[in-house]
């Protein structure tokens, strides 16, 4: 009876061309080719070419994964069994076996991973809006007479900003916004310091936090504080970690300095720099006078030459010699 029932137009296809199909369809599908699966490894084993073979599994569903060699031995420790992790990879279909899988290219612990994927998200879209823009990124004033700093009114940060300008430009007057710079509710208050700050009339604003782990910076990754420090009236420099420490916030201000100390240093000229500076000007500007000077002299005794032969008396005086030797031509 069923068989009755196929018609000339009945599509009978082989499964070699189901799998195709099936194959391209998932190829087609752009979410597939580059995506984050988030789930608890299971039965991870090496083979011996190689490649890494595991699952992925939740409550719901197992998906079988494969990462291949060389790349396998530096990700086969993040692989270990009942470890919950983010893999990132693409999904295809294995037409030999018919099943579908994860080639995987990348794996992160769930608590470092899940704090990645939301940076990488917030990055990605203010870079889009052109936040990071280099155009749009302010010069510093040459000679700040007024600073603002927000950080924690405790931390070393301060301290560091304080001493650094006391040293290079102590003539700066210095305006600080405390905020909290860790933890729940940092965002909102650095936020509200940086307009407390700005509403003071400062030429620039220093935010900074000293050295900590990624967790302890992770309020400057938050995208609310990002767009305030983009909306400041004045420029912005960060100063937040160590050396090695990228945020959100270091990639939309108008400077980034690699800890506070040299945020307060990019803030300033020294003064003994400036002093030199001044010295070396005041030498040529007294050097120029004294060429000016004598220049002038040299023109003038030049100019009194000219006018003593111009002037009638001079003309006379010499017509009176030539009268004298015509006159004693004459007499002999």
């Amino acid at each position: 009876m069923f068989f009755d029932s196929l018609g000339p137009d009945s599509a009978v296809l082989t499964v070699g061309q189901v799998t195709m199909h099936l194959r391209s369809v998932l190829l087609q599908d752009d979410i597939l080719q580059d995506i984050w699966v988030r789930g608890e490894v299971s039965g991870s084993n090496l083979s011996r070419g190689g490649h890494l073979f595991f699952s992925l599994k939740d409550s719901d569903a197992v998906i079988k994964g494969v990462v291949w060699a060389p790349l396998s031995y530096r990700l086969r420790a993040q692989l270990a069994e009942g470890r919950e992790v983010l893999a990132h990879g693409r999904v295809d279909l294995y037409p030999q076996q018919g099943v579908y899988q994860l080639y995987v290219d990348e794996v992160l612990p769930v608590g470092t991973g899940m704090a990645y994927l939301e940076f990488e998200r917030v990055r990605t879209k203010l870079e889009a809006e052109g936040l990071f823009a280099q155009d749009r990124k302010r010069p510093l004033p040459a000679y700040a007479r007024r600073i603002g700093v927000v950080t924690s009114a405790y931390g070393a940060a301060r301290r560091d900003i304080e001493n650094v300008l006391r040293q290079r430009w102590p003539c700066v007057e210095l305006t600080l916004a405390e905020s909290s710079v860790q933890g729940d509710g940092a965002p909102e208050s650095i936020i509200a310091a940086l307009k407390a700050v700005a509403a003071q009339g400062v030429d620039l604003i220093i935010l900074a936090r000293g050295g900590g782990d990624k967790e302890a910076l992770w309020c400057f990754n938050d995208e609310q504080v990002a767009r305030a420090i983009a909306s400041m009236p004045v420029p912005v420099i960060t100063g937040i970690g160590h050396e090695t420490d990228f945020t959100i916030a270091d990639f939309v201000a108008d400077c980034r300095a690699p800890t506070p100390s040299a945020a307060a240093m990019a803030a300033v000229p020294d003064r003994r720099e400036v002093m030199a500076a001044v010295g070396e000007w005041q030498r040529r500007l007294a050097q120029a006078l004294r060429d000016g000077l004598a220049q002038r002299r040299t023109d003038l005794a030049h100019l009194s030459r000219v006018l003593q032969r111009s002037s009638p008396a001079y003309i006379a005086g010499t017509w009176r010699l030539v009268l004298d030797e015509a006159t004693a031509r004459l007499l002999r």
